[in-house]
Formats: structure tokens, sequence, C-alpha cells
């Protein structure tokens, strides 16, 4: 089902997901409509037929946006729905998916079809995955795709639930996931992404893995990036 978060901008959760070992987890899509018809589609989820057609009654689905190297798994399905529309990739996941032709790689400079709503930033220096996390002008918002987590404490069971705790996943508030802080080799370059994320002064914070945070978010973002060393 299509949420209204803001202006022009859209919330869709999707059925969960297995991953390594075992571990399941909630989806979630934005659409973000750039002009009185384009959407961009930022993480795209399983598609059904009843998404495609609500999503007619918002627009044309023109770019999709695979925000990591670990969220492409449904690309090829809204590619083949969608002839009309370009697909970009986040640094990497080109060579990982050989069989899509994507239009471009996503840097620190929006393309201009989307310049004058948002702003972006490639988290480099990841030995897990590397995002580029998004800024929604109109709305405020910050999109991160795996970088901040927040999973229902009960989200797991057995051995998972505490794995998923001591990894912060399950955690009080959003939380960069242990996993992600220690693969992290190139702590300037963190620093200075997340310096450029702060300085946007977002009033929402939206993951594809946890509630959105609509309250305080600046506070937030502090309290879940420090841990990065201060510059010297």
């Amino acid at each position: 089902m299509i949420s209204t978060f803001g202006p022009e901008i859209w919330l869709v959760d999707g059925p969960s997901i297995t991953a390594a070992a075992g571990f399941h987890y909630p989806t979630r899509m934005v659409l973000i409509r750039l002009n009185e018809s384009d959407l961009f589609v930022w993480s795209p989820i399983a598609l059904t037929d009843g998404l495609r057609r609500d999503l007619s009654a918002l627009g044309t689905v023109r770019y999709l946006v695979a925000p990591n190297t670990l969220h492409h798994m449904y690309l090829q399905d809204w590619i083949a729905s969608f002839p009309e529309t370009t697909a970009f990739a986040a640094p990497g996941l080109a060579a990982k998916r050989a069989d899509i032709a994507f239009a471009g790689e996503l840097t620190d400079t929006p393309d201009p079809a989307w310049a004058h709503h948002m702003d972006q930033v490639v988290i480099t220096g990841n030995a897990i995955t590397t995002e580029v996390v998004f800024f929604h002008r109109p709305s405020g918002t910050v999109l991160f795709t795996d970088l901040l987590q927040q999973l229902p404490k009960d989200w797991y069971s057995g051995w998972r639930a505490i794995v998923a705790r001591l990894d912060l996943m399950t955690g009080r508030e959003p939380a960069v996931p242990r996993k992600f802080r220690m693969a992290f080799r190139d702590k300037a370059a963190l620093r200075q992404s997340v310096r450029k994320i702060k300085s946007w002064r977002p009033r929402a914070l939206v993951m594809a893995h946890g509630m959105p945070v609509t309250q305080n978010a600046p506070d937030v973002l502090d309290r879940a990036f420090a841990w990065v060393p201060a510059s010297k």
C-alpha cells in the first residue's frame, strides 16, 4: 500500500526478504515525484499487479535507483515492466549485475533529472557495501538504505535475536549496525560524508529497515554517528 509521507514523497512497504544465515528483513521503497508525472523510485521492492496499478495514479515510473550494492533483487522485474524507465546504480553494482544496462553510476553530484529536488552523497570505504544517501528537499527527508537500521525488538527469535541485539539492529533508536562500523576502512571519508548529511538539517529520516523518524531527526543523526572519530 502506498502511503503519503510528505510533499511529493510516498512510502511503500513490501514483503520481508531473507538474506545470509536466514536473517529476514522488512523492505521499503520510496517514491518521489519530480515534476507533474515523472517518478523517482528508490530501492524498488517486489512488484505486484496491485502496486503497478497504484503507481499509475501517481505518475510515470521514470528513474529506478539502486542506492547500494545490496538492494537490487527486483530491478530486472521493474525494468521489464516499465521499459521507458532508466536505472541508476550505486558504485560497484554494475559489475555485480552485468545483466542490467544501467544508465549511469551514482556519484556525489545529483543527476540533472532530480538535482532540483534532491541532494546525495556516496558513503565510500565500507567493505560490505557502498551506499548513496539521498536528501529530498521539499519534505526535508534523508533516505538511508542499510547504513541506519532499527528493527522491532521481537523481530527475530533465538540466536538471531541475540546477534541482532549485539549488532545494534534492534535498539531503542536507529543505529549503524556494528558490522558496518567495523567494515569502514576510510574513516576520514566517512566523516566528510556524515558532515554533509548533517548539514542538510533534515526534518525526517527514512530507512529501508526501520520505522521513519519524524521528530528530532538531527539529534537522532548525531547519536547514530557519535562513534565516528572527530578529525585530528
